[in-house]
Order: structure tokens, then C-alpha cells, then sequence
């Protein structure tokens, strides 16, 4: 019996064979074993593009496939020669195909077998060919070395940077980037042409901030070559000014630029042509200068531009026309303008064309004495011309046939014969390229046959459309006649309709249409029949279904659905609930004419539809439920909690592997339950743990549970809301299930070894509710994978068995087989383990290694035999290590590395390498065991690459008018250093300055910077550089100025430095911080730090001194790196009303402090000895010895508490602002003067000399804390 819906594929194949019939002859059907039978020329199948562009790092596959009958052969030539595939070892033909593979991993160029290349198809009915396919080796050609010079451009003139990329194949891609590798921006100023320049409609001074290096990436190598950068150096008429440009409203009359029209620097002049093949993208083009740089805007002369094929590029400087035909030549014209004036450039654009089909040849199929035609009608720019060959040679030079007849595009065939079968060329070609088509003519005789199954049978619904097919196939194409039961006339007309393709077709069945129909096709080889029986069978309908209803929560409604169908068929009724498949629950009960649910909730509310169906038809019937619930915002108000735990639980219904588990919910606490979970707790295998059994909903209070045989169960329910789970109910009573033989055996079992001559066998073993009875155990089974081996076993309980004295890495056949004393599981099945693996034996051979750069090599190597593995192939493994450094004295690490290449391959790449360095590189195979023997050490260098950044970049501010500059060498040269490169720019907020560029020699790590701006700092980019190209770079920023507010970063100290800073002004930060002053121990700095800048809360009395020299010390000393945020509004601090006010109120309070001084030295004060006259020397002293002693050390622990402005040196003693003079220094003579009762009488006068030579780099006398110790 064949289903309904096997009527509309034999249809579909049927009406197909009528379709090409009217078309052509004879179509073969797709049907396997006729194909096989039927004789057929060659048809290629598949062959490679034309123009075919091959990687020259991989093997060349020249595809060509063909089918025929018999098998067709192949064969190929070469640049219009034969080509002998035989005598060329490198190349071989692909089994049952004729694609070419060209192999190179034995050596060999690849550009020796460039060429064009066709391929042949031959069987016993004819020669069907492939294009010609052009074979082309893709090339990334290294840049020409050119020198190029620094460009002199005048600000606002126009530029174009050539940049002449080497002609690749294909051609490459072509980008613009600076040296540093930073993209160049592109707007309507600047931006690239079609042909690689770079175009400046006018050139500005921010232009000369960066160099400009033409990029090419070639796609196949994946390589991307730069070409030697341009440097511009723009010649202003004024100097570059922010602000003025800023706040000037035209940036050129700002900056003294002449205003000029537009001129077009591509393409030039005022006309040019183009000319573009039909199908292809067409790109125009215009770029024009002008100050300032001109708007492009596009037209077509006598029309708009092509709707829904133009697209504006590259900021409206190219217009691109996809898909280009005929109607899109004419004049197109780009229009450039700005406020200066415009200027119009036209295109005349011409469309030719390659050959296009307009027909192309179809295969031909005929039988004896019919007649036929091919047609070949091809269109182009020129007109192509038509040449036929058949089996690959020119026409006119074959064998005559009466039969044939060549009438320019077409060739006519008249009463052809058997042996007439070929293949026939149609080649159209032009100037532009050219078409091949190939279209076999078959002659065939064969007798009628019908492709459909016999004594098929239909089924129909009454008064249905309905079609009987009967596919067939026969040379001559048959007739075919229908007949209903085996007699009458034949049937066509009224309710039945004939169609040529074999199937009959009835308007309407009725019941009287019942019965055997007959198909049955002749042609002058024979008559074949078929038969079809017809059965008309009654609709399904609905006599009543579902009404909308609206009940209240917790009744009981019924919902119709009585169905009347033909009863013959099958029906099936199923419910959906909002046009899902609807959940039948305990809650619910589906009946033959309803569905009934027990006290509904407002999760029931919905719509229901009844759909009932037979395998011919359905109907469906809907109705919409409603369920009254409380009021929203009476349940809003109530709390809502977890629901309380059902209670008394009961079992009833005890059979042998069910039980019905009954309970009392608790309190749902307002929160309606949603579900209930069933857990289970059994006390042989796992005693005390509670497992999930299954899910119900919230609205049942029992449930019929499914049981598993000799398992001691024992319940308990968890109640589930929309705010949680209740506790779990108490226990049910236990309910002992009878055992019986397990039903399921393992799952999981795998066998591996764990040793070279044993294999483990492992499996997850059965549960509790899986063991079905006492005294669980396993029998084992293992053989060798070998149909005649025996099998061993072994009884065991464990989940886990080790067969010993097993080969090595052999495979097994297994078997775990689960068995109780009630019996056995059924047959298991049979799983594959391997015993335990050996280490290999072998190791790589044939190790090449090819330098790709100078971090990276390529590696081949010649595979190991599979034999000697010993196991499973998991990676070839390549260990290699850095031996040295290609730099003396360079100490590295000789650690050993390795690159793992899974799989069973031959070839890989070892990367991340270190440039300039001797490397040392061994391979082996590795299977599960470990690792093989080691290959020869093979040995090679690593060209020189771009350095690592420097190790530091110390700034350090002796005065405003200087900043030094230190730095180390970078930790990883990566090749002999040629120089250092030093970037700088001054910036002020958001606010940047001009870069200048700095160049030193490799041994230079010193420089000093002139400040040319007080108020700014200066941000330094410093890179080292090899031969191949600047390293990483290393920014640093100068530490921010004394008007800059800056919160207090944690700061690191370093040892201060042992040369003498002077005590000008260096580093002085004014902290706005509420932290309390603490001691800072010494920190150990790594020598990688690099110094930023460090706040110290300094105040001092003199007006011109902004820090002394401990403060400048610490302050350069300081290692934090951190980002500080500056005030953006900087002012001249000398001109603040606040600032002039603070140094007033110093100087006044300076003089004040002078006055006392003056008149306490005047009096003669005394400095006491001791309290007391008589009271000894501390033993401890370290002054007692030679009779001295410091009067400073007997001074009250007032006195030597640290003064607020003081600070504290690094190991702990008081240390003043500038320093400590000792008090012979305040007296006239040379040594002090004592009298009787030991006190100091020396003159506290000051040094004039001293005083007039140091001015103000000294402190002493105008210190505030000197002068206040006087007066102690």
C-alpha cells in the first residue's frame, strides 16, 4: 500500500517528464537503476574557475569531475599540448575522477607548472571539455628600495603621496598608515585614491605632526609590506596658535592661507573616458584641491543617476555603479565647488561585454528516426562569434553525417539513428572572453516502463480534488491511456481529465469513483500496465463542539467536542490550550466527547480548541474559558508566604509496581500551590537519602506512582508556590516491592589501559531503583576484536575489572552484563577498549626548520610509521630552548619549551620566539604514555627584530628652565641597538604643542630638555631601534608645576640621590589633604621604576624659595606612577591677589621675627649649662670621654620637639629646612668663648661676608627656624 503523500512525488515526477518533453525530446528520469542502464555521453560536472590564482604554499588540486555511462575517462592538456600526467612524479589524477594534484611537499616551484590547462571526459558515446582554466601562481613582490626625501609643501597648497605598490598577484590590498603603525585620517580633505595615492586637497600645518607609509597587503601570503615613509615639512606663513584658531571663525584666514577654486588633481583636466565590461562594478572617480577642500557632488548628462545602483564612496569623491549594463553608458559628470567657485570634470562612459547566454545548448535525447535541434545563442560587445565542435574538434573537420545540419547558432538533426550519440561544443567568444558549453546528443530505444510502485492505493475524502499519477519513461515517448475496473473506454473528459505526464485527475471524488483504475503505456518496443485503487471515504467533522463559559474557581466544567467520522479510519482527538498542546493531568479527564476539569483555577482560564483528525483530513472546534477569581486587589492585601507541609500521607491501590500515593495539603499562606514533588527514600543502598520520584500539579492531592521491583520505598511531599517550597511532609509507611532480573544492564563501560599490558574495564553502575534484586553483581566479558576469538569473563560487584598480560594498544570487544539472583539482564552490547600503550618507538626524521621572522619558524618533518607508535597518536611534540644570545654578554634563559601539533601531521609553526638568538629544537611523537624518542637537535638563529621598551624613563626638574631626561637600556634588545628615538610635546590640559623629534646613539642615556613654556609640561614618548624598526615605546609625563592642584598620591621614596641639587626651586607641590604627616620608611625600588611626580607639604619664609633642597630630593626621588588630574584654566601666579597677599604676610612676619632676634643678641642671653651646676654627666654620653658635650642634648623635651615646618630625615633625627650651623658659626672668631659659670658669651652676630655671597641660596639668616631657635 502506498501512502497519500507518495502521490504527489511520483506526480511531480510525472508532470516533469511532460514539462521537457514539449521542451526538448526525451529527459532520462532520475531514477538510479535506469540510469545505470541507459547508455549516456560524458557531462562534466565540475572543474576549476578560469583564471585560477593557487597559494604557492600548497599542493595545486585542478578540479575536473564528470558523469557518463560507462564511466568516462580523462585526460588533460597543457598550454594546447598533451600533457602527461605519467611522467611527472609530482603530479597524480584523483581515483573515478580526473582532478589534477600537483604535490609539493617533496620539493619542487610552483611556478613551473603555470599554464592553461583543459580537461577531457571521454566514454564510447563522445568527449565532453572543461574551460580553460588559467593556472597562475600567486606572487607578494618585495617593495623596490627607493630613498625618499623630506617633502617641502606651502600650507594649503594641494599634495599627492604616490605610492606604486609592487604589482602583486592578485593585486594587493593598499592602506595608509604612519610609521607607527597608527591609520592615517581620512575626511574630504585627505583621503586615498583608487590607485593607492594619498590625496591633500590642501596641505595644513597639523599635516607635518606624523609620517605617511603606503601599506600593502597581499591576500594569499598574508602579508602586509610597507613602503619607506614620507616626511612633511609644511612652510607657514604663521606660527601655529590654538587659541587663535580656537576662537577665529575661519580657520584659514587665521591662519594666513589664500583662499583658492577648485582644481581636480585625478583625473585631469576637464574630460576623460572609461570604459567597463557588462555584470561588473563601474567606479568613477574625482579628487579635487582647493581652499577650502571642495564638496563633490555627481550627475549623468540627460537623465538621473541608475536607481538602486550607484552608491557614493570615499566622502563622495568616487561614485560606484553595481552591476553594470548597457543603458548605464553616457556622460557622467562630477561637479567640485566651494565658496571660492566650482569646476566640472566629464566621463564618457562606454559598456562592452563579455559572451552572455541568451541560450544555452541543452542535452539532447532522441529516439531512432526523431528529429531535433541544439540552439546556441550568445550576446556581447561585440557581437561574439559561434564555433561548434563536436567531441572536442572543430565540426567541420568530423566525419560527415547526413543526419546533421549546422545553420549558424543551431544544428538540426533528421531522422537520426543508433550510433549518432556525441558531444557537442558550442564555444562564443569576443575580445572580451568566451563562452563553453557542452550538450551531449543520445540516441535511445527502449520499451515502456512505469516508474511508480504497482497496485498502488489512493485515498480520498469525498468531494476532494484528487489525482491517480502513473510515471513513465520509454524511447519513444509512450502514450498512455487510462481505464476504470479493466474495461470500458478509456477516460478523459467530464470528471476526468488526462494530462500528458501520465496522471489522471478528478474534480470532485465520489463514491461511486471507487474502484481499480488502469494505466497503461505503449510505443512501438512494447506495452507495460499498472494499477491503482481508488477509496472514497467520509469527512471528519465536529457535531458539537466546546462553548464559551465563565465559572467560578474550584467547579467542575465540561467542554463538548462529539465527532462524527468515516469509520474505516483512524480518529484522534487531541485539546490545545492557547494554541498550545494542553497538559492532561490527575486534575483533568479526556473523554470520546469532552474534556472535564476538576476544581478549575485561574491558571485554566484560556482557550480550548478540539482538533480531531484521520491521517486524510481534520476539524477543529474553539471556545474561550473563563474563571472568576478573588479581586486583584483583595489578594494584593493579603500576605503571601511558603506553603505549609501536606500531611497524612496515605497508600492505597498496593499492586507489584504501582502505588497511589494520597495527601492533605496545607495552607497555601495566599500564595496559590503550584506544584507538588513526590520524593523517595530507599534503606539498602543509600539509607537516609531522599531522591525526586516525579512532579505533579498544585491542584491534585494524589498521585499513582510508578515503582521499580526490590526497592523498600518510603514517601514524603514538598509543596511548591510562587514564593517557595514548604517543608517536606512527614514519611509515609515503607512498601517493599518484589525483585526481579535487572531490565537494563551498565552504560558508560569503556576499557583503557592503565599499564602497557593490561586494559581496566569501567562502568557506571546500576542504582537502587535499577538493581531489581539481592546480591547485585557484573559479569564481565573481553576478546580480542577478532569474530574468531574466544571470549573471556569474570563475575564481579565492583564497577570496575583489570584484564592483565594483554599486548600492546590492541583492540578489545566488551560486554558488562548486570545480574541479581532472579536472573540476568538482557544480551548487553558490545563496546571497543584498547589495552594499555608503550611509548613510541621512533622518533621524527627529515626536521626542517625555515625561518618565517624573527619571532616564528616553520617546521616539516617526515611522519613516523603508525606501527612503531604503539598506541594512540595524540600530537607531534617540538621541545625547544634558547642556547644564547646573538648579542655578547647577554645572559638567557635556558629553559626548555615545547609546541604541540595534534593530530597526524607534518608540518606546524613554533612561535613567540626571541628575535637575535641561537635556538636549539628536538621533535618526538607522543601517544597517551607519553613522549617517543628525541630526533637529531637541529639548530638555527633568529634574524633581529624590534627592541622591548627601555627599562625606565626617569624625568627629573632641576630648575623651570630645564627637565633631564635618564633612561636604561631596554631588557630585551631583540639585535644591536642603532639609536633611541625621543617625541615630545608640551600640553596644557586638553591643549598639545607641536612634537619634536629627538635622535641619539646607542649609547646615549642622558637629555636635557630646554622648557620653552613655564606653564606646561611635556609628555615623551622614547623608543629604542634596531635595523629592523623602532621598538615599543615608553611615555612618561613631567611632574606637574606649583599652580596645578593635585590630590596627594601614596608615594614611594627612593634613597636620595648623592649628587648636590641645588636649592632653586625644583618640585613643590601645594597638597589640599586632611591626612595627617607620618614617617615614611624607606621603600626598595626595582630598578624598572619609573619616577613620576610626588606631593610634600613644604611651606618657607623667603618669597623666592618654593622648596628646599630636601624637598627636591625626596620629590625626584618619588617612584609612584599614577594619573593626576591638572586644573585646566592656568594663570600667572605672580599676578593672584592671594599670592601677593601670602608674601606679604611672610615678609612682615620675617622682619618681625629679625627684630627679636636682633635685640636678644644685643642683651647677651645666656644658654644654660645644666639645671644644676653639680650634676654628673650622663655615663652614657659619647662626649664625656674627651670632656665636650652638646649643649643642644640638655635643652628641654620642648626644645626638641620637631617644629611644624621641620622635617624628619630618614634615620629618625630632627633635620632643619636648609641645615644645622654649628654656634661657633653665629660668633666673630673661630672657636667659642665660655665664662665662669660655663656659659656661651660668643657675639650672635651675623656673617656679613657669608650673607653677601650666598644671597638667597642660603637660608640661615632669614630662616624662621633658625631665628627661633636663637631665642631659646
Amino acid at each position: 500500500m502506498v501512502l497519500h503523500s507518495h502521490q504527489l512525488t511520483y506526480a511531480g515526477i510525472a508532470f516533469a517528464l511532460c514539462l521537457h518533453h514539449l521542451i526538448s525530446a526525451i529527459e532520462v528520469p532520475l531514477d538510479s537503476n535506469i540510469q545505470s542502464e541507459l547508455p549516456q555521453p560524458p557531462t562534466i560536472t565540475k572543474q576549476s574557475v578560469k583564471d585560477y590564482i593557487v597559494d604557492p604554499r600548497d599542493n595545486i588540486f585542478i578540479e575536473c569531475e564528470a558523469k557518463g555511462n560507462p564511466v568516462p575517462t580523462f585526460s588533460w592538456t597543457r598550454n594546447g599540448k598533451f600533457f602527461n600526467v605519467a611522467k611527472d612524479p609530482k603530479v597524480s589524477m584523483r581515483r573515478r575522477s580526473g582532478t589534477l594534484v600537483i604535490d609539493f611537499h617533496g620539493g619542487g616551484r610552483p611556478d613551473d607548472y603555470e599554464g592553461e590547462y583543459q580537461c577531457f571526459a571521454r566514454n564510447d558515446y563522445g568527449t565532453a571539455l572543461s574551460s580553460k582554466i588559467h593556472l597562475q601562481v600567486s606572487r607578494s613582490p618585495l617593495w623596490p628600495k627607493e630613498k625618499v626625501d623630506v617633502i617641502e609643501v606651502d600650507e594649503g597648497a594641494p599634495l599627492s603621496l604616490q605610492c606604486n605598490p609592487p604589482p602583486g598577484l592578485p593585486p594587493p590590498v593598499i592602506f595608509w598608515m604612519s610609521s607607527s603603525m597608527e591609520p592615517i585620517h581620512q575626511d574630504k580633505r585627505v583621503s586615498q585614491g583608487q590607485n593607492g595615492d594619498l590625496y591633500f586637497s590642501n596641505v595644513m600645518l597639523q599635516d607635518a605632526q606624523t609620517d605617511y607609509s603606503c601599506n600593502a597587503r597581499f591576500h594569499f601570503t598574508h602579508t602586509i609590506q610597507q613602503k619607506n615613509p614620507y616626511t612633511l615639512k609644511v612652510k607657514t606663513k604663521k606660527p601655529h596658535n590654538e587659541t587663535s584658531l580656537r576662537n577665529h571663525t575661519d580657520m584659514y584666514s587665521a591662519r594666513g592661507v589664500t583662499e583658492t577654486t577648485p582644481s581636480f588633481m585625478y583625473p585631469y583636466g576637464t574630460s576623460s573616458s572609461q570604459m567597463v565590461l557588462r555584470g561588473v562594478d563601474l567606479l568613477l572617480e574625482c579628487i579635487a584641491s582647493g581652499v577650502p577642500a571642495p564638496d563633490i557632488m555627481w550627475y549623468k548628462k540627460g537623465g538621473e543617476l541608475p536607481a538602486g545602483k550607484t552608491k557614493l564612496e570615499n566622502f563622495n569623491k568616487a561614485l560606484r555603479i553595481s552591476n553594470v549594463s548597457e543603458e548605464d553608458s553616457g556622460e557622467y559628470f562630477c561637479l567640485a565647488s566651494n565658496k571660492m567657485g566650482s569646476i566640472r570634470h566629464t566621463i564618457s562612459v562606454r559598456v562592452k561585454a563579455a559572451p552572455y547566454w541568451l541560450d544555452e545548448p541543452q542535452n539532447l535525447i532522441l529516439a531512432p528516426g526523431e528529429d531535433g535541434r541544439l540552439v546556441c545563442r550568445a550576446n556581447g560587445n561585440p557581437k561574439p562569434s559561434i564555433q561548434w565542435l563536436v567531441n572536442g574538434e572543430p565540426i567541420e573537420g568530423s566525419p560527415p553525417n547526413p543526419s546533421r545540419e549546422v545553420a549558424g547558432d543551431t544544428i538540426v538533426f533528421r531522422d537520426t539513428q543508433i550510433g549518432s550519440s556525441a558531444v557537442y561544443q558550442c564555444n562564443a567568444s569576443n575580445e572580451h572572453g568566451y563562452l563553453l558549453a557542452n550538450a551531449f546528443v543520445s540516441v535511445l530505444d527502449v520499451p515502456p516502463r512505469i516508474l511508480a510502485p504497482r497496485n498502488q492505493l489512493i485515498k480520498v475524502i469525498q468531494y476532494n480534488r484528487t489525482r491517480l499519477d502513473c510515471p513513465f519513461f520509454g524511447s519513444p515517448i509512450p502514450t498512455l491511456r487510462w481505464f476504470k475496473n479493466g474495461q470500458g473506454n478509456m477516460l478523459d473528459g467530464g470528471n476526468y481529465k488526462a494530462h500528458e505526464n501520465g496522471s489522471l485527475e478528478m474534480s470532485m471524488a465520489r463514491k461511486e469513483d471507487q474502484g481499480i483504475y488502469t494505466c497503461v503505456a505503449t510505443n512501438i518496443l512494447g506495452k507495460v500496465e499498472a494499477q491503482v485503487r481508488l477509496e472514497v471515504k467520509d469527512p471528519t467533522r465536529i457535531v458539537r463542539g466546546p462553548e464559551d463559559q465563565v465559572v467560578k474557581r474550584g467547579s467542575m466544567p465540561r467542554l463538548h467536542c462529539r465527532v462524527k467520522h468515516d469509520p474505516t479510519l483512524k480518529l484522534t482527538v487531541t485539546w490545545l490550550k492557547d494554541d498550545a498542546p494542553l497538559y492532561i493531568g490527575n486534575r483533568m479527564k479526556k473523554e470520546d466527547d469532552g474534556l472535564t476539569i476538576y476544581g478549575v483555577a485561574e491558571k485554566d482560564q484560556g482557550d480550548y480548541t478540539c482538533v480531531a483528525s484521520t491521517e486524510l483530513d481534520k476539524d477543529s472546534a474553539k471556545a474561550y474559558l473563563t474563571v472568576l477569581a478573588i479581586p486583584a486587589n483583595r489578594l494584593r492585601d493579603l500576605p503571601k508566604e511558603r506553603p505549609d507541609r501536606p500531611r497524612d500521607l496515605e497508600l492505597s491501590d498496593l499492586a507489584e509496581r504501582s502505588v497511589k500515593l494520597t495527601w492533605i495539603p496545607g495552607d497555601d499562606n495566599n500564595s496559590p500551590i503550584t506544584d507538588y514533588i513526590v520524593q523517595f527514600e530507599e534503606d539498602r543502598f543509600q539509607p537516609g537519602t531522599w531522591h525526586n520520584h516525579s512532579r505533579y500539579p498544585g491542584n491534585v492531592n494524589s498521585a499513582l506512582l510508578s515503582l521499580s521491583p526490590y526497592v523498600n520505598y518510603q514517601f514524603r511531599v514538598i509543596a511548591v508556590n510562587d514564593v517557595g517550597s514548604s517543608l517536606p511532609s512527614m514519611p509515609s509507611e515503607r512498601y517493599q516491592t518484589s525483585g526481579a532480573r535487572p531490565e537494563i544492564n551498565p552504560t558508560g563501560v569503556q576499557g583503557a589501559g592503565t599499564q602497557k599490558n593490561n586494559m581496566e574495564i569501567t562502568w557506571t553502575p546500576l542504582n537502587a531503583t535499577q538493581a531489581y534484586g539481592p546480591n547485585l553483581r557484573y559479569i564481565v566479558r573481553w576478546r580480542r576484536r577478532d569474530p574468531r576469538g574466544s571470549w573471556y569473563n569474570e563475575t564481579v560487584k565492583a564497577p570496575r575489572h583489570v584484564v592483565w598480560n594483554t599486548p600492546i594498544y590492541v583492540p578489545y570487544e566488551i560486554k558488562v552484563q548486570a545480574e541479581n539472583d532472579f536472573g540476568r539482564a538482557p544480551e548487553p552490547e558490545t563496546y571497543i577498549g584498547y589495552s594499555g600503550e608503550d611509548y613510541p618507538k621512533a622518533a621524527p626524521t627529515d626536521v626542517r626548520i625555515r625561518v618565517l621572522n624573527s619571532t616564528a619558524i616553520a617546521l616539516t618533518w617526515t611522519r613516523v610509521h603508525l606501527d612503531t607508535i604503539q598506541g594512540q597518536l595524540k600530537e607531534y611534540r617540538a621541545y625547544f630552548w634558547r642556547d644564547s644570545s646573538l648579542l655578547k654578554n647577554l645572559w638567557v634563559s635556558k629553559k626548555r619549551q615545547y609546541v604541540s601539533f595534534p593530530g597526524d601531521r607534518n608540518r606546524g609553526i613554533v612561535s613567540r620566539l626571541f628575535p637575535y638568538s641561537n635556538y636549539k629544537l628536538e621533535m618526538v611523537v607522543t601517544n597517551g604514555r607519553g613522549d617517543g624518542p628525541r630526533s637529531e637537535v637541529k639548530e638555527f638563529p633568529t634574524p633581529e627584530g624590534v627592541p622591548s621598551s627601555p627599562r625606565y624613563l626617569r624625568i627629573r626638574q632641576p630648575n623651570l628652565e630645564s627637565i633631564n631626561l635618564e633612561w636604561d637600556h631596554p631588557e630585551h634588545p631583540n639585535g644591536v641597538l642603532t639609536g633611541y628615538n625621543l617625541r615630545y610635546q608640551a600640553f596644557n590640559g586638553s591643549k598639545t604643542g607641536r612634537t619634536l623629534v629627538e635622535n641619539f646613539s646607542p649609547n646615549q642615556t642622558r637629555f636635557t630638555v630646554q622648557r620653552t613654556d613655564p606653564i606646561s609640561r611635556y609628555r615623551f614618548f622614547l623608543r629604542a631601534r634596531t635595523q629592523v624598526g623602532d621598538g615599543e615605546v615608553i611615555v612618561e609625563e613631567s611632574p606637574a608645576l606649583l599652580n596645578e592642584a593635585t590630590p596627594t598620591p601614596a608615594s614611594t621614596w627612593l634613597p636620595p640621590p648623592t649628587t648636590e641639587l641645588t636649592p632653586a626651586a625644583t618640585i613643590a607641590t601645594t597638597t589640599t589633604t586632611a591626612t595627617p604627616t607620618t614617617e615614611t620608611p624607606p621603600t626598595e625600588i626595582p630598578t624598572t621604576a619609573i619616577p613620576t611626580t610626588t606631593t610634600t607639604t613644604t611651606t618657607t619664609a623667603a618669597s623666592t624659595v618654593a622648596s628646599t633642597t630636601t624637598t627636591a630630593e625626596r620629590a625626584a626621588a618619588a617612584t609612584t606612577k599614577q594619573e593626576l588630574a591638572y586644573t585646566k584654566n592656568h594663570v600667572d601666579i605672580a599676578t593672584q591677589g592671594w599670592f601677593i597677599g601670602l608674601m606679604c604676610a611672610i615678609a612682615l612676619l620675617v622682619l618681625i621675627l629679625l627684630i627679636v632676634c636682633f635685640i636678644k643678641r644685643s642683651r647677651g642671653g645666656k644658654y644654660p649649662v645644666r639645671d644644676n651646676k653639680d650634676e654628673h654627666l650622663n655615663p652614657e654620653d659619647k662626649n664625656v670621654e674627651d670632656g665636650s658635650f652638646d649643649y643642644r642634648s640638655l635643652e628641654s623635651d620642648e626644645d626638641n620637639k620637631p617644629l611644624p615646618n621641620s622635617q624628619t630625615s630618614l634615620d629618625g633625627t630632627i633635620k632643619q629646612q636648609e641645615s644645622d650651623d654649628s654656634l661657633v658659626d653665629y660668633g666673630e672668631g673661630g672657636e667659642g668663648q665660655f665664662n665662669e659659670d660655663g656659659s656661651f658669651i660668643g657675639q650672635y652676630t651675623v656673617k656679613k661676608d657669608k650673607e653677601e655671597t650666598e644671597g638667597n641660596e642660603s637660608s640661615e639668616a632669614t630662616s624662621p627656624v633658625n631665628a627661633i631657635y636663637s631665642l631659646a
